[in-house]
């Protein structure tokens, strides 16, 4: 598409420059190499003279440092990237007037939104890339461990499933930059759906599940948990923020073989389970998170297809 690439240049230069992004980019580089320096430490003391586990590279994005993993940090602050680089993309041009001009231009409003979102996934991909990349470096000088091909396998498919997932969220705040005129109207949208699928989904599954289960008479105690944790999962599921860190928890942990937290097994299931107590391999890995990795596109696609047939709806005098 004509004039795609002037569109990316130029959100790529604005985003660059922004003083917010830089900000809000320093702020997470920094806490991710506090968090990512302070768990190689503790591996490094923990293994010393210890024969070192297989994916123990792996460990730095697993392991919790002072309050939080990496894993843990990205999944619940990373949406904030997202939505700072999109809450503004449509009305701060429609408030100064400048979107009428580039529209006036002989370059198709399909090409404004397609490449101011291409632009925030490119700055998206450009962040968690050079962060992860300072952090494996972190690893190899503080660990001394020179991950395995799997592993950086591993590393790499939790590379694209974060940017997927900052994605989603970038995609939100441009919706709601083409809903609303008032760049802090649009802010505030988007931050209350951060707020209400990071804290509120899992609040009302608990509530949810403690209200089903508080009513069962004659279960065995460990039926009811069982039953609790399942209308949690399944509730909890609504929520972006679930899928990826079940996802990304999974990709990155080999030792685990299921995104869900409880999993209720046989005398004959634990047998199997002893003899292949090994760790999951990659292949298996990415099968069973594939359901989760389709729902995050599926949720980024829908989201930025309803905010392309709204933007492509409106009128231009409007602007």
């Amino acid at each position: 598409m004509r004039g795609i690439k002037a569109i990316i240049k130029k959100e790529l230069s604005d985003h660059f420059t922004s003083y917010r992004f830089i900000i809000i980019f320093s702020m997470i580089a920094m806490v991710s190499l506090i968090t990512a320096y302070m768990v190689g430490l503790n591996i490094r003391q923990e293994l010393k003279e210890v024969a070192k586990p297989r994916f123990v590279f792996l460990m730095l994005f697993t392991s919790s440092g002072a309050m939080f993993s990496l894993v843990q940090f990205v999944s619940f602050f990373g949406p904030l990237v997202g939505l700072i680089l999109g809450f503004d993309t449509i009305n701060r041009e429609r408030n100064q007037g400048t979107l009428s001009k580039l529209l006036s231009q002989p370059i198709y409003r399909d090409v404004v939104i397609n490449g101011k979102f291409l632009a925030g996934v490119i700055m998206i991909a450009i962040m968690i890339l050079s962060i992860m990349l300072v952090i494996t470096g972190l690893g190899l000088l503080v660990v001394g461990v020179i991950p395995g091909a799997e592993e950086l396998g591993r590393i790499a498919i939790y590379l694209v499933i974060s940017i997927i997932y900052i994605s989603l969220w970038l995609a939100v705040a441009i919706l709601f930059s083409i809903l609303f005129r008032s760049t802090a109207t649009s802010a505030l949208a988007a931050l209350a759906i951060w707020i209400f699928f990071s804290f509120f989904i899992s609040m009302g599954a608990n509530v949810l599940a403690n209200a089903i289960t508080g009513g069962m008479t004659g279960e065995d105690r460990t039926e009811v948990i069982l039953k609790n944790a399942k209308i949690v999962n399944a509730f909890s599921l609504f929520s972006p923020m679930k899928l990826y860190s079940d996802a990304t928890a999974t990709i990155i942990d080999p030792r685990r073989k299921s995104t869900r937290s409880i999993i209720a097994v046989g005398p004959l299931e634990q047998i199997s389970m002893s003899r292949f107590s090994g760790p999951l391999p990659l292949i298996q890995s990415i099968l069973v998170v594939t359901p989760y990795l389709i729902s995050l596109v599926a949720l980024t696609v829908i989201c930025f297809a309803f905010s392309y047939a709204v933007f492509m709806k409106q009128e231009i005098r409007s602007f």
